[in-house]
């Protein structure tokens, strides 16, 4: 409908292409931006009741402009760079995290036919794009020529790194039951029957993974602050801090929209407009990450990395098995072919 607008005007196809593409980034800039803020004052209000307090309630109506006078305060503190950082790598990393925290939106349907870019290989996207913020982090980590965030930045590499492989082998499960690695034909395949049903475990494993994917507690040792202050960010100052701040938040976002779209039928839903599904199916899964956060203690890496290896990636290929075995199963029994 965008496009033929655009045509209407007389404009040749590569315009229309670039104002299209142009204005999918602003939407989705805003959708970032605007929820991003509203998730930090939701966290600190969902801490506050589940230790008995009151959080945010100054700043607006409940404290609830408080998360945009702590964002002008950060644009009014001084840009400080160390003396001996590797200067231009320290420039980069704030951006480099957060550019690929942006880009794996383009691949999320947030209803039918709303989608920025509905590649056949959306899933796959999503995890090449996600990955490359583990190297965002390590240049932090180097570029401060601070030896607590260079520890941090290189355990949290190991962190991510570990866990994305059971956290791809759980949503290969997904992936063989709706027979394509587009999201929205993912969706599609859920009109019946959410995959949640019949992928319960690869969902754990995937929720388990994504929680360490985004550096979040008892995973966060990112900023393990009784051993390593707080890790790759500890030289970054200002909106470089920010950056790194605002694109945790951008990832929880992102990786719920995933899950969303994988195992809860994406924005399919009975008499609400889809969008607004989409979007309470998303919160519900962010404050499920917020209650694991506020509930569990921070775990030690060595047993971080034990967990991974001994435990969940042994059961994500188990479930690889066991799904490959009840799709043919299935072929058998209902269709009569092999």
């Amino acid at each position: 409908m965008l496009d033929t607008f655009l045509a209407a005007w007389g404009l040749p196809l590569w315009a229309v292409s670039v104002i299209r593409g142009v204005i999918y980034l602003l939407g989705i800039l805003a959708f970032v931006f605007l929820n991003a803020i509203y998730l930090i004052y939701l966290e600190r209000k969902v801490s506050a009741y589940m230790q008995q307090r009151l959080g945010p309630n100054r700043v607006g109506p409940r404290g609830l402009f408080q998360s945009v006078v702590d964002a002008i305060k950060l644009l009014g503190k001084e840009d400080i760079i160390p003396r001996e950082a590797d200067k231009w790598v320290f420039l980069v990393a704030p951006i480099a995290i957060f550019i690929p925290a942006i880009m794996v939106y383009a691949v999320i349907p947030f209803g039918p036919g709303i989608i920025a870019a509905d590649l056949n290989i959306g899933v796959f996207y999503f995890l090449a794009v996600a990955s490359t913020t583990t190297i965002a982090i390590l240049m932090g980590g180097w570029a401060g020529n601070n030896k607590y965030s260079l520890l941090g930045a290189m355990r949290t590499v190991a962190q991510m790194v570990s866990y994305e492989i059971p956290l791809v082998f759980s949503i290969l499960g997904v992936i063989m039951l709706a027979g394509s690695l587009k999201t929205s034909d993912i969706v599609a395949a859920q009109r019946e029957i959410w995959f949640i049903f019949l992928q319960p475990i690869a969902f754990l494993i995937y929720f388990i993974a994504a929680t360490a994917e985004v550096n979040r507690g008892p995973f966060d040792l990112v900023e393990g602050e009784q051993e390593i202050i707080a890790g790759p960010f500890t030289e970054f100052t200002a909106m470089r801090y920010a950056l790194f701040y605002l694109s945790e938040y951008t990832n929880l976002l992102s990786v719920s929209a995933l899950a969303v779209t994988l195992f809860f039928g994406g924005w399919q839903g009975p008499w609400l407009p889809s969008w607004l599904w989409f979007i309470i199916k998303v919160y519900i899964m962010i404050l499920l990450f917020m209650w694991v956060r506020w509930t569990f203690p921070r775990i030690r890496i060595d047993h971080l990395l034990q967990f991974n290896w001994k435990f969940l990636l042994p059961l994500s290929l188990a479930n690889i098995l066991a799904t490959g075995i009840g799709i043919k199963v299935y072929q058998v029994l209902v269709t009569g072919g092999w």
